[in-house]
């Protein structure tokens, strides 16, 4: 994986620059309205465009038959007027003629119902006939604008498994066979890990194998977990095919596809994805909640360290309402530039909206863009362009890495899977929450934490939070050792170590694989009906032990530590276990006392982003910061 930095987000002159756009539709506008696009564009300051992504019937109206000529019309008015464009491969949703030609391509859902065409992505990730056309369309695409001098980044399909993740059809059965051959190599290992000895499972060839189709009962828990990483893979599989015929015929243009690391989206385990890609792309839309801003700086943490560290590109966030909540909120003055450069805090190098013009028609007519459906003289446009303006006068933080934390919360996408699956002691359990809440309490301490894949370098942080790490096999069990051996001092919660990889139960007590390291044990799980979702009888197994809190327990280990929160107390419970847990570490908030929960401070190559949390102004480092503001101190 590149980094932005290291290709071609440089002005001409070679002076770096924060990339600004959208997504940008054309086709859905006569073409006496392209060169008022163009214009305000450039009045907004937009720099970049994500182009052709829903395109396909417009790009190939008949089955081998294209239709290039709006496509080098629209791609040499932007070249022209200075904007680059990202060139989607327009895969992500199918032509009616090829739909009506192959029904074989569509997908199915768990219960056997078919998916049809008329909304979007109405694709099987493992169809060899969709694969071939849409190969096809990518050659088709890669020949025709591999020189134009418009072009800078491939952007590979859209959002891949946002509404196609889980696929049940014959086509995915047989490729989930092939998969599961690959990974445990007879039906004999396979029984052992599904552990078919329950229920009569036991299989004797792989063709009685299917996925986990609606069934009588609960489907097999490893079956269920084997799916979700069968089916990661195989969206991950359509990216490398789009990729190897990219970079066959475009080796020097980078590709990309965008992410959703946002919410509860956990579908594809894009910490198994980021080598794929040349840098990192993700969608983010805020979603109303109490946390829904420490949520947003959560999942650009996030990104900015699936990164790893190097600059990445946010491709699309709203400008206002989007239109797929029950209600739409708008977002309130000062929260579209927070938004935008709380993840340029975070590395972004390029600050993205879906989408430019604002459509006529559709199911998305009713979600905001760049330039409204009021046109420029709104309240919206100017926002646009004042943001545009700012994020140009910040062209000199481009390529300037992001500043490690010295604590940082564990993400771990198949203890996540495994976590929330059925027949567990409690449905109510949230992974992703639990994190979010040990970020709010980082957050109202005034001490940064990176949010990190669980494949992280441990080294480097004092103080690491693992919260519901419910699957560690015995290496992972053994990095967390040596972690704290070394001096680390890690932070577990309940529910976790529980299982293996395979999803079978560490035996002898809770917390399973890390019982010896926390020097603990746990009889029983105490799942609650009431906010506290969860709670637990702790025995303690080694003198050395201690109790710091009656829901916290604290080991010694090597010049480390290795504590234990035996239940869900959610930020304002977790305050004074985390302020006990960030002294002994020795980690120390960098915010004064009167910013701390009001002001997050995010570091990136030494300049200093300090983002108002609340809706009042405050003073800081001398300046005033109003509500819902950002102060950048370079």
């Amino acid at each position: 994986m590149r980094g932005l930095g290291e290709m071609r987000w440089l002005r001409r002159d070679g002076e770096p620059r924060i990339e600004y756009g959208a997504d940008y539709n054309p086709e859905q506008w006569p073409r006496d309205v392209w060169k008022d696009d163009v214009d305000a564009m450039r009045a907004a300051g937009v720099t970049i465009v994500s182009l052709g992504i829903f395109s396909w019937a417009h790009l190939e109206p008949a089955s081998g038959e294209y239709d290039f000529g709006w496509l080098d019309e629209i791609m040499d008015l932007l070249h022209e007027n200075g904007i680059l464009v990202d060139l989607a491969t327009a895969t992500a949703s199918p032509p009616p003629w090829l739909t009506s030609a192959h029904p074989e391509i569509l997908p199915v859902d768990r219960d056997g119902r078919t998916l049809w065409p008329g909304g979007r992505q109405h694709w099987r990730p493992t169809s060899p006939v969709f694969r071939a056309y849409a190969l096809r369309l990518v050659r088709a695409l890669a020949t025709r604008y591999r020189d134009h001098p418009a072009l800078t980044a491939w952007h590979v399909n859209n959002e891949l498994g946002c509404h196609n993740a889980h696929d049940y059809s014959d086509d995915a059965a047989a490729a989930f066979r092939e998969w599961l051959r690959d990974r445990y190599g007879t039906v004999e290992a396979l029984n052992h890990a599904w552990g078919t000895a329950f229920w009569s499972q036991r299989y004797t060839a792989w063709d009685q194998i299917l996925p986990p189709r609606l069934a009588a009962a609960q489907s097999n828990p490893t079956q269920q977990l084997d799916f979700k990483r069968f089916s990661s893979d195989a969206l991950r599989e359509h990216l490398r095919a789009e990729r190897r015929i990219l970079r066959e015929l475009t080796p020097d243009v980078p590709v990309t596809t965008n992410f959703m690391v946002a919410g509860e989206i956990n579908e594809m385990n894009y910490a198994d994805w980021v080598d794929e890609v040349d840098f990192v792309a993700n969608d983010h839309y805020v979603r109303p909640g109490p946390q829904s801003r420490d949520e947003l700086s959560f999942s650009a943490n996030l990104t900015g360290n699936l990164a790893r560290g190097r600059p990445w590109f946010l491709m699309e966030h709203s400008t206002s309402a989007v239109n797929w909540q029950p209600v739409n909120l708008p977002k309130r003055p000062g929260e579209m530039a927070r938004d935008a450069l709380t993840h340029v805090a975070h590395g972004a190098d390029a600050v993205c909206f879906f989408q430019w013009r604002q459509s006529r028609a559709g199911a998305e007519k009713y979600h905001s863009a760049m330039l409204p459906h009021a046109g420029r003289d709104s309240a919206i446009f100017r926002s646009v362009t004042e943001l545009g303006a700012r994020l140009a006068a910040l062209g000199s933080i481009a390529g300037l890495p992001r500043t490690p934390a010295r604590a940082a919360i564990i993400v771990d996408w198949e203890s996540w899977w495994a976590a929330e699956q059925d027949s567990h002691p409690s449905s109510r359990l949230r992974y992703r929450q639990e994190a979010l809440d040990w970020y709010t309490a980082f957050l109202d301490r005034g001490v940064r934490a990176d949010v990190i894949p669980v494949w992280s370098d441990l080294t480097g942080y004092d103080l690491m939070v693992a919260p519901i790490l419910h699957m560690v096999p015995s290496a992972l069990r053994d990095r967390l050792t040596a972690y704290a051996e070394g001096g680390g001092n890690l932070v577990t919660t309940y529910f976790s170590g529980i299982v293996d990889e395979n999803d079978h139960v560490w035996l002898g007590g809770y917390p399973g694989a890390l019982r010896e390291l926390l020097g603990i044990r746990v009889e029983e799980f105490e799942p609650r009906l009431d906010d506290t979702l969860w709670a637990e009888r702790v025995h303690l197994t080694d003198p050395a032990t201690e109790v710091l809190f009656p829901e916290v327990t604290r080991r010694p280990v090597g010049d480390g530590s290795a504590a234990y929160v035996s239940a869900r107390l959610g930020p304002e419970g977790l305050a004074p276990v985390l302020a006990e847990l960030l002294a002994r570490a020795g980690v120390e908030p960098e915010l004064p006392p009167g910013l701390c929960g009001k002001v997050e401070l995010t570091v990136r190559g030494g300049v200093r982003f300090y983002i108002n949390r609340t809706d009042s102004p405050l003073v800081v480092d001398g300046t005033d910061l109003p509500g819902r503001g950002v102060l950048v101190v370079e």
